[in-house]
């Protein structure tokens, strides 16, 4: 089940937010600081608040980690007022929440929770946060607990997420063209034994995580969470900048798994800084898919973040990437031109 839209006010950089969804891709971009991950971030949130267990405002301090686990540390610094609220909206139910900056710790006040819940209980949700994290699977979950270690709790949650039961069975067509891909591009599968993260290659090789280059070890977390059916129709993906540490000719790879995901009904988000990201989507996307671009941007003298959104990137009137690019484009015939 998607998530339509987003609706903020006061939260971090934003003064105002209404942000329309699409159920396929959405591919947010612009400049650093502009609250990308922040939306993803509250996105992730709500889904996994589908849960009795769990808490949304509790989730996002924990996602978050704002100083003393204080979610009034989330209140725009702007002169908006000292009420923020954030509305996460699926197609048929929502979860909101309002925090002051004088609410105590996470004791924002949540709407609509009981019949959100009850709505959206069989939701999965995978953020995958820009720093690869498999390497240091082994006891993580312990350590983090004993705060021993301080990582948000997206790490800790897809560690938790790679680390599901493989059955023994044969994988089922929907998943093996994903995974004779990736595993092509990561010459091998994932292995875990013992709590330890290793990638079995060709000729039966074992190789720990940590002697891997992280950029196969971000395809190989994806290999994973196919195979081990974390993402599938109906699930949510969410990661933050695919592209780092990745070699440029993963690129396209990462571009057509994304796609093949969403047409498979997995909605997906990706915050990027990458133009070829960014362009392969569109030179590989597919009549009937569904994306939105979602580019983030400041107007000169203006503290709140804004945001436009458009089926095709080019389109786009604020688009931090493109401008790089064909700044960079310049830059090169002026030079060749000397």
């Amino acid at each position: 089940m998607a998530i339509g839209s987003i609706h903020l006010e006061n939260v971090t950089v934003f003064e105002s937010l209404d942000l329309e969804l699409s159920p396929g891709l959405n591919v947010l971009i612009g400049e650093n600081g502009m609250g990308k991950t922040h939306v993803m971030k509250l996105i992730y949130s709500a889904c996994k608040a589908v849960r009795q267990d769990v808490s949304f405002p509790q989730k996002v301090v924990k996602v978050f980690l704002p100083e003393g686990y204080n979610i009034r540390r989330l209140v725009s610094r702007s002169n908006h007022g000292d009420t923020a609220k954030v509305i996460v909206c699926s197609d048929n139910a929502q979860i909101g929440m309002k925090f002051t900056t004088k609410t105590s710790r996470w004791a924002a006040t949540v709407m609509q929770e009981d019949f959100w819940e009850s709505q959206l209980a069989d939701l999965s949700c995978t953020f995958i946060p820009a720093k690869e994290i498999l390497s240091n699977g082994w006891h993580f979950e312990a350590a983090v607990s004993t705060n021993n270690v301080e990582f948000d709790d997206t790490y800790a949650d897809v560690v938790a997420a790679a680390k599901i039961d493989i059955s023994s069975g044969r994988d089922p067509s929907s998943r093996k063209k994903y995974l004779s891909i990736l595993q092509k591009a990561t010459d091998g599968r994932v292995l875990l034994e013992k709590d330890r993260f290793y990638l079995k290659q060709s000729g039966n090789q074992k190789i720990e995580f940590s002697l891997v280059a992280e950029g196969i070890r971000k395809l190989a977390l994806l290999w994973q969470l196919i195979k081990n059916g974390t993402l599938e129709k109906g699930s949510i993906l969410l990661w933050d900048e695919p592209e780092a540490n990745l070699n440029p000719r993963y690129i396209p790879v990462v571009a057509e798994m994304l796609l093949a995901l969403q047409r498979d009904g997995v909605q997906v988000f990706v915050a990027t800084h990458d133009y070829f990201l960014m362009k392969y989507f569109e030179i590989k996307r597919e009549e009937n898919d569904r994306i939105l671009y979602h580019a983030f941007y400041r107007e000169p003298g203006e503290v709140g973040v804004r945001c436009e959104s458009h089926e095709t990137a080019s389109a786009l009137v604020h688009n931090a990437i493109q401008d790089t690019f064909i700044n960079m484009y310049k830059e090169e015939i002026r030079k060749a031109m000397e």
